[in-house]
């Protein structure tokens, strides 16, 4: 049976157009529930439906639009606040309100929020946005963004949003520190503004946080909720500003341990965030997200080991700024990755590589390395053809992803003859590759119409920047009509679908680190 009900407001509190007209559909399972959607018919009015059913059809409302209707009347209220509909949280946190997050003008709400449902929120999700302003489209590019700091304002709203993010995060973390219940907890930071080592130095950080109390009191705050949870199952934790230590982890409790199942801890600034011997505990571990240079031989054979659950997902990140500071020689060996895949016989890994040299990318590239994901992303540095032919001889039957990007003057061409393209090679080679997206680098017209005809409708995204296509002169001698139409109805004949050249700004991010990020996530949960 089917009811559609509208809800008409009278409150004073101004409602979104999802709350003055939401329209539910329920199928009702047993006599009870029709009786009363029967007695609401027949003008009884929404009143004398049970409390169950209404918290059910709350259900449907977003997070923002529950805290509205809670203004409405007492009964609402009461059935706002129940625990069922705040089981989790997705909260974007500083920058402004234009922004997206909660300016400091929203702190009080925040705070309302996490006091009502932080003892026993499920799953909790922070991302922290970035200096309203800090960030503007680059010229040309969809969603390449190119930074502000020139801006004389800049320097003041940097120190607000730190002061508001510092705030915001003592908030949430003092309201879950007591929550046993709390299953997920994922917290991002953008590393361009949060960072000690960002845009400004430690000496401004420091004018916002003197002797970086705070700081301090965010880490215990942290380290009480790791040792208060009894059946954590999912930490992540991605540059953010001083959160987690080396010894964060250590606090988990022993029940969590147990439990947890995916693990991510990554700070460019810091030393190894998960060490082998807290890993050593965590032996339901399926998923990993770590730094490169963090994955050690003896990482390796620690997860390779008999006693513990199979790993089924891997993001590595390789930063080629920190590589002075993180060498690769202390990284897993050939032997140890054969070792790791023939324990895990499902394991996949996703890495993306950021400003890192062709030469430590070859040796980054370890033949064994099932690699599924490949992301390669710079400002200065250069991928050449044979890094490419090393990518798709090696990863052939088990590439799906390749992002190649790069935010630099003039668009390289990777192949040595136009009819020898690298590309195009690898899409022959890599049976299994579904998204190919590429900025920053030259694609000749007619190799982009060979890579939509080699994959064809098995190629489900083929992202490549107007700015990155070129036309051979010689070929547009043999053809009539306008060499962009003619290139868009060829590639769309080769795909299957009308197709276009632009760049998705859902695919290729603003923030290399917050596409890691947010790729990782996705990644580890296809699991």
């Amino acid at each position: 049976m089917l009811f559609v009900f509208h809800i008409e407001s009278s409150g004073t509190v101004p409602l979104s157009h999802n709350l003055t007209t939401v329209i539910f559909t329920l199928l009702f399972a047993n006599n009870s529930l029709v009786a009363c959607a029967m007695a609401l018919c027949g003008g009884v009015g929404a009143m004398a439906l049970p409390s169950e059913l209404i918290v059910h059809i709350f259900s449907f409302l977003s997070d923002r639009d529950k805290l509205r209707a809670s203004s409405v009347c007492s009964r609402w209220r009461e059935c706002l606040f129940y625990p069922s509909l705040w089981t989790e949280l997705k909260l974007r946190v500083g920058g402004g309100s234009n922004g997206g997050g909660y300016g400091s003008e929203q702190t009080p709400r925040l705070d309302f929020l996490m006091r009502k449902f932080g003892s026993f929120v499920h799953e909790l999700q922070l991302e922290f946005a970035p200096v309203e302003g800090y960030l503007r489209p680059l010229n040309g590019v969809e969603g390449r963004m190119e930074s502000v700091e020139s801006d004389p304002q800049f320097p003041g709203r940097w120190k607000d949003a730190i002061i508001t993010y510092l705030d915001q995060v003592l908030c949430v973390l003092g309201c879950i520190r007591n929550n046993r219940n709390l299953q997920k907890l994922s917290l991002y930071g953008d590393t361009c503004v949060l960072q000690d080592e960002g845009i400004l130095d430690s000496a401004d950080l420091n004018q916002v946080d003197q002797g970086g109390v705070k700081i301090k009191e965010i880490q215990q705050l942290l380290v009480e909720v790791l040792s208060n949870s009894r059946q954590m199952k999912w930490l992540s934790s991605a540059f953010m500003l001083g959160v987690v230590t080396p010894c964060s982890l250590a606090s988990l409790s022993n029940p969590s341990a147990a439990s947890l199942e995916h693990l991510s801890l990554l700070d460019n600034q810091l030393p190894c965030l998960s060490s082998p011997v807290e890993l050593e505990r965590l032996v339901h571990l399926r998923s990993l997200a770590l730094d490169f240079c963090d994955f050690t031989s003896e990482m390796c054979r620690l997860l390779a080991g008999g006693h513990r659950a199979p790993l089924h997902r891997l993001s590595l990140m390789v930063n080629g700024a920190a590589l002075e500071a993180k060498p690769l020689d202390c990284t897993a060996s050939e032997d140890d990755w054969k070792a790791l895949v023939r324990r895990c016989a499902n394991l996949r890994v996703y890495m993306m590589a950021l400003d890192v040299s062709s030469q430590d990318l070859l040796r980054v590239f370890k033949p064994s390395l099932p690699l599924e994901r490949i992301h390669l992303d710079s400002y200065s540095t250069l991928v050449t053809d044979g890094t490419l032919e090393l990518i798709s001889q090696q990863y052939n039957k088990t590439l799906s992803h390749f992002v190649l990007m790069r935010d630099d003057t003039g668009f390289p061409d990777l192949s040595v003859n136009r009819n020898e393209d690298p590309l195009v090679l690898l899409t022959w080679r890599c049976v299994h590759l579904s998204v190919l997206v590429i900025h920053g680098y030259t694609v000749w017209s007619h190799n982009l119409v060979a890579i939509s005809r080699l994959r064809g409708s098995s190629l489900k995204v083929l992202a490549v920047s107007e700015e990155s296509i070129d036309f051979d002169p010689d070929q547009g001698v043999f053809m009539e009509g306008d060499p962009v139409h003619n290139l868009v109805k060829e590639v769309s004949q080769g795909l299957g679908r009308i197709w276009h050249p632009s760049m998705d700004s859902n695919l290729v991010l603003s923030e290399p680190t917050q596409h890691f990020h947010r790729e990782m996530q996705s990644f580890s949960l296809g699991m």
